[in-house]
Parts: C-alpha cells; structure tokens; sequence
C-alpha cells in the first residue's frame, strides 16, 4: 500500500514462488487505526468491489510505537456492535479470516507469481551498512559453526553444543527485526544490536574454533616424507577446511610462525585469515630466512607459494566440498626442494587508512602503467584517477568493460526524500557531486599468486582505500575496500560500464534469482530503480556475461550496459550519524563465458563470502599420531553443481541430523549423497522438520530427485 507509482492490483492473491509453491497472501489494511466507523465502512466498500467478499479484515491499534488497540477502542468496538447501527463486528485472529476465506473459493483467487516489490524505502537496502556486514558475516559463520559442529559430533563423539548455536541463531534473527537490519532505528538502538551481534559472533568463533579442533586431533598426522630429526628445522600442519559443497582450489594464507618454543599451536577460524595471532612472536619468526619456507600437500607435492609481507601464500588445490586437506609448512631442511615461488620486494606502507603512504620508492601518479595480470585476465588501471581502464579477458579475447571506466566511485546529494533514513531521493541522479579525488596508487604486493595494487580516493571528507586484488588462477578481480565515511546526504556507488548490451540484469535473491527488465517497458519496471540484492548481480546476453559480487552488500541498480553496486549513504535521521565511521567490505568483477548458470555465479558468490577456513598445528616428530581420520576427507557432498548446501544441524527433537538444500539454477537435480562418513539420505521433512510426504522426491538407492528451485530438507541416516 505504501508503493509511490503503482497500485499492486490485488488485494487477496495465491503469491507463487519460484517452486510453484504457494501461499495464501492478504494486503493488510491500514495500521495505526481505531475503531472509525467512517473509515472502515470506506474500506469495506473498496474491499467490495475489489475482491467480491463481503466480510473485511480490520485492525485497530496504536501501531508503531505503542503496539495493539487500547481499552477505549476495544469500547468503541463493543458499543458498535451492540448498537444496531453498523454491521457486525467480531473479534477474531487474522487466521481465521483466512481460512475462511480460502473456504470461500481458493480457486478463484488470482496469482501472483513475481517478486512484492515495495516501491517505497529503498535506502533500507544500504542504510547502517554496519548492520548489513554483521548479518551477512553472522549468517555466514553461524552456517559452519554448525556445519562443522555437527561434522566433529559424528566422527569424533565432541559434543554439540546445540543450545548455544540456538542462542547464536535468535540473536541473528532478532537483529533482523525492523528497523534494526534496515537501519532505520534510533542510535541507542545499535548499542544493544552490536552486543548482540558480538555475542552471536563470539559463540560462533568459540563452536567453530572448537570443532575444527577436534576434527584436527583425529587426523592420522603421518608425514608424507622423512627428515633428519636432527636439523634445526620446523614442520607445521596446515588444515584446509571447505565448508561448501563442492570441491575448491583457492589460494589462502598463513602467518609466518615462530619457532616452536615460542609458540605451540593456533587456529584461525574467522573469515579474515591470520586474525588472532600472537603479534609479540612475529619478530622471533622473522629471524628464519623467509625464502626457506616450504608447501607442501599430503602426498608430498611441492605446492606454489609466495612470502608476503606479513604471512605466507599458497595454493590450497582440490580441497573436497564439506571436508578438509592437509598440507605442510617446512623449514630450515637441507634435504627438501627449496624451489619457491617467490613475490617482487614489497613497499611498506603505513596500516592507518587516513595517513599518506609510504613507498620505498617515489611514485609517479601519472607516469607508470598500473597493471595487474594472471592467466585469465590483464587489467588496467587508471594512473590518474584509480579508475579501472580495462579488464581483458585473456581467454576468450574480449574487453570486459564498455565506454567509460570500471569502478567510478560516483557519489550523488540525496536528501533522502522524507523519511531519510529510509528512502534514497527519487531524483539523486539530477543532482552528481564531485568525482573523487586521487590521493594515492602503489603496490602493496606484486607476486606470482597474488598482485595488490591499493589506490586512495577521496570524496568529500571521507576517504576510500581500495586494493585491486588479482590471485593466481582466479577469474575474479577482487576490490578490498576500507572506507573512512564523513559524510551526509551523500549516496555512493561503485559503478561498472559492462561491454554488452542487454535488455534484463538477473539477481540473487534467498534460494534463487530473478530477472528485472534494464529496458523499462512497462510503468512497474520503471519504478525498480533501485532493487534489492544477495551475493550478486549479472549481466549476459547469448554468449557472454560479467557478474558483480559482493560480501555484504544489498543494494543495486543496472542499465542495459552497466552494473552499479550501492556502497554507502549518509541518512542523519533517526540516527544523526547512522554510517559515519570506518567500513570494511569486498566486491568483485567475474566476467565469464556464457551465462550466469553456465559459469557458476552462484558457487563464485559464495566462495566470496565463505573463503576456505585454516587451522595451523605444530608437529613434533616424538608425538605418536594416533587418529584414524585421512589427511584428505569429506564429510559428505554430491557431484551435482546445481544443489547448494543451506544447512548441516541437529534436528530440533535432538533425534537426527538435518540436512538442507536447494536447487539453484531452475532445472531438476539429482542428488547423490556421498559421505566418506557412511551418512545417506533418509527421509524428507518440512522446514519444521516434520515428516511430510513428498511427491516430488523419489528415492531410489538413496538418491533422490529435486526439482527446479525447491527447497528440501532431509534426516540423515549412516549406511550400515
């Protein structure tokens, strides 16, 4: 009802999903009424002749602010009903006005089977961008705090802490209340939100902290080669986990350690790895020569790897979905291959986001050619404004980008109409404010597996670090941000010219994705023009496509050759500074052969937001090993690229495990399960994890058929 330019044309619909599965959908009257005779005969009369029911749906009450009806209504209800004068009133549930009205005709009702789109409060999708990184990294660690508790539960015995995980999860899903996610609540608000967020985090870190731990101490720890015991050198185990479904290759980091006197083991389990060392002991390790630092993988493979400034990278290969590969860290061993893949001598820069840099070198801003290049892509960036010039595609031979530059930090006055914290101004693009300003370019790090350029903007006040970050065998340009926000009624967008022409951009939205029109041809396309996201957004015409990912951020827009991803606003009320302050977060550029579904989006999209998890262990040659688990393992998983893993869990009655799933690109899947667990599929259940009979599964040798979209979830049985 609160739409500003069109009138959704029902008022009592069956709302179909992508699944075809349907629910029963009313538009609510207005709230914030009494008991107003005039008014609800009013809307009586229009409910009349919209839907043909005579019997309407009112509710009295204070709203917002002050909750239900008051005493005084409820009177003013009851004297009504007993006058004579008005037609009956009766007090009952909104769900038994349902029901009765789907015994009225459920067949008669219209579908509706596109998004609910509110043409109203699109700021909701940026503002307190804070509130949007804690839900997204919560969701995320939440996901293998419980993936991974339940993994250690079966083939170790640890406990699972399952009413901790509860508390973790409501915390979540409290935050998610409006107007906290969409940031449109008081300050004193976000006080309590960020406890709780922290508290949600600080479980989760502990459960997968300790999970992976346990997983780690039944690990048979058997060397893949033999050593002198005797040399003055160092092994380290170095654990991968994957907490998606399919398998991965992907580069990951370590810090440098100290010897083993000086530190005996440590385990980073947060999304930003190498978080939570012991810094004191970075000195004591630095003493080894840092070229001597060897990988490699359980077969006793030498792996690619590169010394960085702080830590050290390698190629983490084949690392089985919903499971883990070991790998060694050596050190100071006459005897092993010392090849190294080694980066170029890397400036020292300063870590404050505010301050000047400092090279070890003078650099010109406009004179050198800032390029960055692997296998699949070279890009370009602009030495005079930090803009990207060019994003080759090496492959397949085609410019990535179309007329303009990639990554304008475009920034636009937005007053935000009249509920600022809410709405982005209709007209903000009538009204561009300044490019930014460069301030800085240089290398942080030019090396065989990864190159870092960072560049400094400003715009206004505030000023935005990037880094442009391009890994070995990676299709994606990644774009590490870290931004010092200043500023009010100023709305920021990272803007992409893509190199085709297209009349839709698909979007991910929960457990799918959805196509909006770039070239508006009808009044409600036109009102999109701001639209709300997940992990990422893409644009493809026959052959070709570009995706724009992101970690935590929900508001974009498109034209038919550009994608634009919204970064920031700067709403002054309710909260009179609801973004000022420092923001962390990533996009990245994925162009690809072919379309979204062809190229793997989905799974990119998530790679962004759950990177491989890596837990660092001493080994001393006098420990005997005694675990009975590979160094090479997975927990469970399926060969089909089309089935995303939503959720590995203890059932709610504490009687089975649960595994839940969906089918990502709308076409039927066959799911496989394969566990080197002994775990299969056993019997399909709802949300609720109830027993439910399900026509479209068919179990055949513990497989399974799903169909395009659904939603599934199943108990978990072990083969005996």
């Amino acid at each position: 009802r609160w739409n500003d330019f069109m009138e959704f044309p029902f008022e009592v619909f069956w709302w179909e999903g992508l699944d075809k599965s349907r629910i029963f959908s009313l538009m609510l009257p207005p709230i914030g009424e009494s008991i107003d005779v005039v008014k609800m005969g009013r809307f009586a009369c229009e409910w009349l002749v919209k839907t043909s029911r005579k019997n309407v749906l009112w509710l009295p009450g204070v709203g917002d602010h002050g909750g239900g009806p008051t005493r005084d209504m409820l009177e003013v209800g009851k004297r009504w009903r007993e006058s004579g004068f008005f037609p009956l009133l009766e007090f009952t549930t909104a769900e038994n006005f349902l029901v009765e009205l789907v015994g009225e005709g459920s067949d008669d009702y219209p579908v509706w089977g596109d998004e609910l789109y509110l043409e109203f409060h699109r700021g909701c999708y940026t503002t307190h961008a804070d509130q949007k990184r804690w839900n997204r990294c919560c969701e995320g660690l939440l996901y293998e705090a419980e993936l991974f508790a339940v993994f250690a539960s079966v083939v170790t015995g640890a406990f699972y802490r399952k009413n901790d995980l509860e508390v973790a999860w409501k915390g979540v899903l409290f935050n998610q209340f409006h107007d906290i996610l969409p940031g449109s609540a008081i300050s004193d608000v976000y006080v309590d939100a960020n406890n709780g967020w922290r508290e949600s985090e600080r479980l989760g870190l502990e459960i997968l902290d300790e999970a992976m731990e346990a997983i780690a101490s039944h690990i048979d720890f058997c060397p893949p080669f033999s050593f002198d015991s005797g040399e003055d050198g160092m092994f380290y185990r170095v654990i991968v986990f994957n907490s998606l479904n399919w398998q991965r290759s992907e580069l990951v980091s370590v810090a440098l350690p100290a010897p083993p006197e000086k530190k005996d083991c440590w385990g980073v389990g947060s999304r930003q790895q190498g978080e939570g060392l012991d810094m004191d002991n970075y000195s004591a390790g630095m003493q080894n020569d840092r070229n001597d630092w060897l990988v490699y993988d359980n077969e006793g493979k030498l792996v690619s790897s590169q010394v960085s400034d702080k830590d050290l990278l390698f190629v983490a290969s084949d690392v089985p979905g919903v499971g883990y590969r070991v790998f060694w860290l050596c050190c100071g061993f006459s005897g092993l291959d010392k090849r190294l893949y080694m980066s170029t001598p890397i400036p020292h820069f300063t870590e404050r986001i505010a301050e000047k840099f400092e090279f070890v070198n003078t650099v010109s801003l406009n004179g050198e050619r800032w390029l960055l290049e692997n296998d699949l892509l070279r890009v370009k960036v602009e030495g005079e404004t930090g803009n990207l010039e060019s994003i080759f595609d090496k492959i397949n031979e085609r410019e990535v980008l179309g007329k303009g530059k990639g990554n304008e930090l475009q920034a636009f006055q937005d007053e935000g109409q009249y509920w600022d914290a809410w709405n982005i101004d209709p007209n903000y693009q009538e009204y561009p404010l300044a490019a930014a300003k460069l301030i800085d370019i240089g290398w942080m790090e030019k090396g065989d597996l990864r190159s870092c350029l960072r560049v400094i903007r400003k715009i206004g006040k505030s000023e935005f670090c990037q880094d442009y970050i391009l890994e070995f065998g990676s299709p994606l340009l990644k774009i590490k941000c870290w931004v010092n926000w200043q500023e009010s009624h100023t709305l920021v967008k990272a803007a992409f010219p893509i190199n085709i022409e297209t009349d839709f951009v698909t979007y991910e939205i929960p457990c799918g994705a959805i196509k909006r029109m770039t070239k508006f041809q009808t009044e409600r396309d036109q009102a999109k023009w701001e639209v709300p996201a997940l992990r990422w957004a893409d644009i493809s015409d026959d052959n070709y496509g570009v995706s724009l990912l992101n970690d935590c951020k929900y508001g974009y827009d498109a034209k038919s050759n550009e994608l634009r991803l919204t970064l920031l606003r700067g709403s002054t009320w309710p909260d009179e500074e609801a973004d000022v302050g420092i923001h962390e977060f990533t996009y990245a550029i994925y162009p690809h052969l072919g379309s979204w579904e062809s190229a793997g989006t989905v799974q990119r999209g998530y790679e962004l937001n759950l990177p491989l998890l890596v837990k660092v262990m001493p080994w001393i040659s006098s420990e005997k090993s005694g675990g009975r688990l590979p160094q090479i393992y997975r927990f469970l998983g399926w060969e089909t690229d089309n089935l995303i893993l939503m959720a590995l869990k203890r059932s709610e009655n504490n009687q089975y495990w649960i595994l839940r799933c969906y089918e990502c690109l709308g076409r039927e899947a066959i799911l496989n399960l394969e566990s080197d667990a002994g775990l299969a599929v056993g019997k399909v259940v709802d949300l609720l994890e109830r027993d439910v009979a399900e026509p479209s599964v068919e179990f055949g040798s513990r497989s399974c058929e799903i169909s395009p979209w659904k939603i599934i979830s199943f108990t978990l049985d072990f083969l005996v």
